[in-house]
């Protein structure tokens, strides 16, 4: 029976170990990166700014290469 035992013992500190690491990584479940929240959705406004930038940009890289 001593083994028994002692098996016992080894199992219950193995379970408090498990259960520490479960503990530790349901504080990480709770802080969502923002995925799973649907699509993000840009003003008008945001998106027009977007769009003059990437064609001032294109306006640089085709003045640069027709030199």
């Amino acid at each position: 029976m001593a083994d028994l035992s002692a098996v016992v013992a080894q199992l219950k500190a193995e379970r408090a170990k498990l259960d520490k690491a479960i503990e530790a990584l349901s504080g990480f479940a709770g802080k969502s990166s923002g995925a799973g929240r649907g699509p993000r959705r840009l003003s008008s406004a945001a998106r027009e700014r977007i769009a003059a930038a990437q064609r001032a940009r294109w306006a640089k890289f085709k003045a640069k290469k027709s030199r």
